[in-house]
């Protein structure tokens, strides 16, 4: 998008906003109308908080999107950041009006305001949405098998690499379209890994899996989708579907926008201070409510699922767990592209630990795969990237993973204090673990030790209080080596090694500081 194009959009915004703070006045002075009172007694009365309420309203619509109306495809994608930012907005008055104890003022023009305002902006976006230029873009069985046929970025944008192959003329329609879409640099990483005038790849823009499961099965090798990940309704089962049509060894090429990059963009898209307070929001609507259980339910009825935030691990971690591996990734344009080969079919995982207690697949005694229950340190889905991290970043210091972008903010404050831990104690009451032994693991980091430390390691149960706290180690060779002292000793004397081990841990724990990353 060139700099004329940009200023169009915040001009046309900055159009909509004026006339949404007029639709709220004009609401209001209705509203004071009807009211049965002197109107010399409300207007001066509500002046001042009404400027703040339409300040809140701005700046809500503004983080939710709700004007921009030139992203609009249908009317669905007028009307609902109406509705979702109105609904939000209400509930931040209510919040408000009862945080002040500010019972005074009128119900009937508080919520007749707000209820009257929402009719008409959707009644003023529909009648504008009619009357624009509508896109006219064919059903997916009816697209011609001759032409290339170019869709809107939320629809399906399917080309006929046939015909591409054949006309060069093509390939650089094809080029144009995607430079158009997404940039050169992402043009350029695509053309690193796939041919996109080549039969077998096909290049579309659709964030519906209906669009991939009308493919035919294993015809291309390449599948490339310039709709970002966020917007899929149900992720896992877009990358399925994807997966069902690729052979063995074919690749998907994607891109999604991280909370990161989202937090990074709205920062620099508002003014200091302003831009805090809309991220607040933001944080609070895409980040808090889709967790907790009695919201969630509500906000992807809500929103379909559409612009959801995703991490980067999530994205990565949902690629694994739907049969690919990570060929590539690399930040383009403020979005995160990756290259992903299917290397597998998809694990189906109904349970993934997506919540803020996890459920994670351990080694215990005899080889037994056990649930050791923890508080989340990670995003959702890391428990498919160990492998991934590991041959990306190897092992640091005291054993963990090196640059392990898995773990939260959040979630290196609980590990400093051990209280993502504590939920381990119900694997202690059921008899799975011990107080003191060795650290329950996964299968991937079990497989990195020496047969010896495995074969002495499942005759035992895990403990809650791991033999690293005593001799801190800081390699995986001297890890295994404190193990194997420790489960030796063990084997010999297993009460008084247990009771040393706990005392000398304790010891180093509260004395010398000794603390898991």
């Amino acid at each position: 998008m060139n700099r004329k194009e940009r200023q169009k959009i915040i001009t046309r915004k900055t159009i909509y906003i004026l006339i949404d703070v007029l639709i709220i006045f004009g609401s209001f002075l209705l509203f004071v109308w009807i009211k049965p009172a002197t109107k010399r007694f409300y207007i001066p009365t509500y002046i001042t908080p009404l400027f703040f309420f339409e300040t809140v309203w701005v700046l809500v619509s503004l983080f939710i999107s709700k004007y921009d109306f030139h992203k609009a495809r249908k009317v669905k994608d007028v009307i609902v950041p109406i509705i979702i930012a109105n609904v939000t907005i209400t509930a931040v008055v209510i919040t408000l009006i009862y945080s002040f104890g500010a019972f005074s003022y009128s119900r009937l023009i508080v919520y007749g305001t707000i209820l009257l305002t929402t009719l008409l902006e959707i009644f003023i976006s529909y009648f504008y949405f009619s009357y624009k230029k509508p896109v006219i873009v064919p059903d997916f069985e009816e697209i011609s098998p001759g032409r290339p046929v170019i869709f809107t970025t939320d629809q399906t944008l399917a080309l006929d690499q046939e015909e591409l192959a054949k006309q060069i003329e093509n390939r650089e329609q094809v080029k144009k379209i995607i430079i158009q879409e997404s940039g050169e640099e992402v043009y350029k990483f695509i053309s690193e890994y796939a041919d996109v005038g080549h039969p077998q790849s096909l290049l579309v823009s659709t964030r519906n899996k209906f669009n991939i499961e009308k493919l035919p099965a294993e015809k291309y090798f390449s599948i490339i989708n310039l709709h970002r990940v966020n917007d899929f309704g149900r992720i896992n089962k877009f990358f399925e579907t994807v997966n069902d049509k690729l052979p063995m060894g074919g690749q998907f090429i994607g891109n999604a926008e991280t909370y990161m990059l989202r937090k990074e963009k709205i920062l620099k898209k508002y003014p200091v201070i302003i831009n805090r307070i809309i991220y607040f929001f933001d944080f609070v609507f895409t980040r808090v409510i889709p967790k907790l259980p009695v919201t969630k339910n509500i906000y992807f009825y809500i929103t379909l699922g559409q612009n959801r935030v995703v991490s980067r691990a999530e994205t990565l971690g949902r690629l694994y767990s739907c049969g690919f591996e990570v060929a590539e990734e690399r930040f383009l344009n403020n979005m995160l592209y990756f290259v992903a080969r299917k290397v597998k079919k998809p694990a189906y995982d109904l349970n993934p630990t997506y919540g803020p207690f996890v459920r994670l697949r351990r080694m215990g005694k005899g080889g037994k795969i056990i649930g050791v229950y923890k508080l989340r340190t990670m995003h959702a889905y890391s428990e498919y990237l160990q492998e991934y991290v590991y041959e990306k970043h190897k092992l640091g210091e005291g054993g963990k993973f090196k640059n392990d972008f898995r773990v939260t903010a959040l979630g290196r404050l609980l590990r400093k204090f051990w209280l993502d831990e504590l939920p381990m104690f119900i694997n202690l009451l059921k008899g799975e673990m011990k107080l003191v032994g060795v650290r329950p693991i996964s299968r991937h980091y079990y497989n990195l030790y020496s047969e010896e430390l495995k074969e002495k390691r499942i005759l035992h149960k895990p403990g809650l209080i791991p033999p690293f706290y005593v001799d801190l180690p800081k390699t995986l060779e001297e890890i295994m080596a404190s193990e194997l002292k420790y489960l030796n000793a063990y084997e010999k004397n297993p009460f008084s090694t247990d009771l040393k081990y706990f005392f000398r841990a304790f010891f180093n724990i509260v004395f010398r500081n000794a603390r898991s990353k």
